[in-house]
């Protein structure tokens, strides 16, 4: 028996700090790489976040260029060359669902043993960008030997309504790792010291991308109504992203510069959750958060929006309000609530399935069985 390992490709846009890189990366850290090896093909020849990581792990990073309709044909003639080159990859795990459908035939064409089309959103973008993914995820479920989703929403708005009902999607939720997240006084003293906030101080934390889908404006306005009401609060954002100079003109504009931090992206994102206070979470459209996963983890109330799928709300620590609501109501709902004794719930979280570790043997044995191992 060969007793290298089987390689997978993950499919993504980039390997920066978003939600489905950070899960995909806690399971490549727990799974047995002495079976299991993961590589990496990212639509971008950046140097990323993760790129160092993956390579001390024994990863691989490819890339093809981003797809345009106007390129497809290059689009197209870069993955066959891939898969020309690369007879040792035998699963792809496309992650990027907005062009599985056509690499991952092409995948097959070339002998790859597996296919998985995996999405982790409930939505799409705005504008033409949005349109032309919804076109081409038509029919994807038939064009991959195996259909994962976050969450049911997520599920159907990819794969659509029949393929959900028909059994084409197995639902598997974004774990994180627990033990990682769970409530340090000593972690929360020090955090809180190097962002400069005194004890006192209510803080308001939200952690994500920033993008259209996390609504920061709308974050921006709650903020603005709960410091009305306690002056002394500031806002923290983890995270960074293509709307970066638009957030900045809106906390201008907002005129609550001096209470906003901005940390940018970081690592031990996990400390960060311990100097917060509050998770505010009003996004348009989510698969299945893992920050609020996280977030619950490390112990703190969470109001979120209720268009994120409600089998997020895996304690009582999470609530959720509708986006038709004001600021003002959302201010006061978190108001109204941000008295309590913080504790971890990380325990908790790991026992409803949502731990990294626990999702080990169901991906091992996904990968391995199509070999027939």
């Amino acid at each position: 028996m060969d007793s290298k390992p089987i390689r997978v490709l993950h499919v993504l846009g980039r390997l920066d700090m978003g939600g489905a890189e950070n899960r995909i990366m806690d399971l490549y850290r727990m799974i047995d790489r002495s079976k299991v090896q993961f590589d990496f093909m990212i639509h971008t020849t950046d140097k990323c976040f993760f790129n160092g990581e993956i390579e001390s792990l024994g990863g691989h990073i490819y890339s093809v260029p981003r797809y345009f309709i106007k390129n497809h044909l290059e689009y197209t003639k870069a993955w066959n060359k891939f898969f020309e080159e690369h007879p040792e990859i035998e699963v792809v795990h496309g992650h990027m669902t907005s062009t599985a459908g056509i690499y991952l035939p092409i995948a097959r064409k070339h002998g790859v043993r597996l296919s998985i089309a995996h999405t982790r959103s409930a939505g799409v973008p705005q504008g033409i960008k949005g349109l032309m993914t919804k076109v081409l995820r038509i029919g994807l479920y038939k064009k991959a030997d195996v259909c994962i989703a976050c969450s049911k929403l997520a599920g159907i708005n990819s794969f659509g309504n029949k393929a959900f009902k028909e059994g084409y999607i197995t639902v598997v939720p974004n774990a994180v790792d627990t033990a990682r997240f769970a409530y340090n006084e000593s972690v929360r003293a020090k955090i809180r010291k190097e962002l400069g906030i005194s004890d006192e101080t209510f803080v308001v934390g939200h952690v994500g991308r920033f993008h259209h889908a996390k609504n920061h404006e709308f974050l921006f306005g709650i903020f603005t109504e709960i410091k009305k009401q306690i002056p002394n609060s500031k806002l923290v954002l983890v995270g960074d992203g293509e709307l970066r100079e638009q957030i900045t003109k809106w906390i201008n504009e907002f005129g609550i510069d001096k209470d906003v931090i901005l940390t940018g992206t970081k690592k031990n994102v996990e400390d960060y959750y311990q100097a917060f206070d509050y998770f505010v979470f009003p996004s348009r459209y989510e698969g299945l958060p893992g920050t609020v996963v996280e977030a619950q983890a490390s112990g703190l109330r969470c109001l979120i929006s209720d268009a994120v799928t409600n089998e997020v709300m895996i304690t009582d620590l999470a609530e959720a309000k509708s986006l038709n609501d004001s600021p003002a109501e959302w201010a006061g709902r978190v108001i109204e609530t941000r008295d309590y004794t913080r504790t971890s719930h990380a325990e908790e979280v790991k026992s409803k399935g949502f731990d990294s570790e626990s999702q080990i043997d169901y991906y091992t044995k996904l990968y391995l069985d199509r070999q027939g191992n």
